[in-house]
């Protein structure tokens, strides 16, 4: 497994996206624990997945692991009576709760990485940093960072905050944040983690249909790219992560795992070919980059 910086972290370019496990899989551990063998140390989870049942799976499957890890949740979303959505408190009191209710469910005295799980530029942003830098002076958090596509926030935060990463979605289908953010990020030295570079599974084995702003015929067109590119060196899965991992801003491919399939398949990135330049302009050249209409 190949390795990269995160802050001063040394962090495996793939990590364990945890979200994707499903709920009550008696599988789930062994999947964990064959990850951590194989070398992955990134595992990314938030108190909102299955209401903080994930969390809870992924405490219990690290136990006496603890030190092999990198881990990583999210807090900021609250869940609403009933199961009727979401509600977004990023006040340092709910911050500082969800820190502590994170902690018990994962069984551990410090979280790696702790991320504010969206965020608008209308939030008390002074009050969301203080609520992390008295986390971090508690010893509770070693860093924190953002997960958001809004450019005007990860602006507000890298000017404002000590922010070690920002999650967000980058892929082949999704490269919006090559606009205005990757710059910024490589200037600031922050780590990139990138999530959804399959697009949901559409550039591997999903049936195509449309995405952001791409026609199913254009995501189609892009899958069948990928397969015709991965030939006989890498799986499909394997061609799209190499194109973000070729991104040097991205510390961490961040990558759902459901099944020993998909672990497999991830694992062996590592040892899979990179892409060319070539390659690479040719994957670029089949679809025009999507860009920001919103929060920009």
């Amino acid at each position: 497994m190949n390795y990269r910086d995160l802050g001063s972290l040394s962090v495996s370019e793939i990590g364990f996206g945890c979200m994707s496990l499903a709920a009550g899989y008696p599988e789930n551990e062994a999947l964990i624990h064959s990850a951590i063998g194989a070398g992955i140390n990134f595992f990314d989870t938030a108190d909102i997945y299955q209401e903080g049942q994930n969390e809870i799976c992924l405490g219990k499957a690290i136990r006496g692991k603890r030190d092999r890890i990198i881990l990583a949740t999210k807090a900021g979303n609250v869940p609403l009576p009933g199961g009727k959505g979401l509600a977004w408190d990023a006040s340092k009191k709910h911050i500082l709760k969800a820190a502590e209710d994170s902690l018990k469910r994962l069984q551990t005295d410090y979280i790696d990485l702790f991320q504010l799980h969206g965020g608008t530029i209308d939030d008390p942003l002074d009050e969301t940093i203080e609520a992390f830098e008295k986390l971090r002076t508690e010893g509770k958090i070693r860093y924190y960072g953002i997960s958001s596509i809004r450019p005007n926030v990860i602006r507000a935060y890298l000017e404002k905050s000590a922010i070690t990463s920002v999650m967000m979605q980058y892929g082949l289908l999704d490269r919006r944040p090559e606009e205005s953010c990757i710059g910024l990020l490589k200037e600031r030295h922050i780590g990139l983690i990138a999530r959804g570079s399959l697009a949901r599974g559409l550039l591997v084995d999903k049936v195509p249909v449309a995405f952001l702003n791409f026609s199913e015929g254009q995501v189609s067109i892009t899958r069948d790219a990928i397969h015709a590119l991965s030939g006989s060196l890498r799986s499909p899965a394997q061609t799209a992560i190499r194109f973000v991992l070729k991104e040097a801003a991205v510390s961490v491919a961040l990558v759902g795992i459901r099944n020993r399939k998909q672990l497999e398949d991830a694992i062996g990135v590592s040892a899979s070919p990179g892409l060319t330049d070539k390659e690479c302009m040719d994957l670029r050249n089949i679809v025009e980059a999507a860009r920001y209409e919103l929060h920009r």
